[in-house]
């Protein structure tokens, strides 16, 4: 399926060569997590850039609590709060409904980017539901960022195990932006206990 936006789509600043995190999520809401697992991936995969790329929803999740995109992409700039994050809402602009669309629009858009993607080691546990993720993995490589709780069923789930062939030791990490895709990280170390379902029954994460 080709995506063709309505109007002008405004991705952050890009260039040839630049090394982008994507960071994709519903960030309902943004939190210091969010930041965090940022923050390890800039310096660990040696990145110019991280995009958090706020979705309209996801199709693996109830939409019922979820807030407003404006809202979200609102908060999400002000927890970011770092030169080197920039918050995007163009999936939304596109008519993205899956993130393999999103990626594909990228790469085709940006061919000479080397785009990494990010997810949480909690996702990683669920990458095989996800619409066409042999895709994914084949677009650009991924860096998995370890999550309480996940540090031992995640590399264990379907997807990495069907992954298996293609994950490099995370001393390499610094490598991942450079290598040609299928090429996947798990990262470990100091871990966020923060959750968006738990913020939106409490604390806000922000201080």
């Amino acid at each position: 399926m080709r995506l063709d936006a309505p109007g002008p789509v405004h991705l952050p600043p890009v260039a040839p060569g630049l090394r982008i995190g994507l960071y994709g999520g519903s960030f309902n809401p943004a939190h210091l997590g969010h930041r965090h697992v940022s923050l390890v991936a800039l310096k660990r995969l040696r990145l110019d850039r991280i995009w958090w790329m706020v979705t309209p929803g996801n199709p693996l999740k109830d939409r019922g609590e979820l807030a407003a995109i404006e809202a979200r992409v609102a908060r999400a700039s002000r927890v970011a709060d770092h030169p080197r994050i920039s918050v995007t809402d163009f999936e939304s602009r596109i008519g993205a409904r899956y993130t393999q669309q999103s990626l594909r629009f990228l790469v085709r858009r940006n061919p000479a980017v080397r785009f990494v993607w990010i997810m949480g080691a909690d996702s990683l546990a669920t990458f095989h539901r996800w619409r066409g993720f042999s895709e994914i993995a084949a677009l650009m490589p991924i860096a998995i960022i370890d999550r309480p709780g996940f540090t031992l069923t995640a590399p264990a789930a379907r997807a990495a195990r069907r992954l298996a062939p293609w994950r490099i030791p995370e001393t390499d990490a610094g490598s991942l932006a450079s290598r040609a895709a299928p090429a996947w990280v798990f990262l470990h170390g100091p871990r966020s206990t923060l959750s968006s379902t738990a913020l939106r029954a409490g604390h806000d994460g922000v201080a």
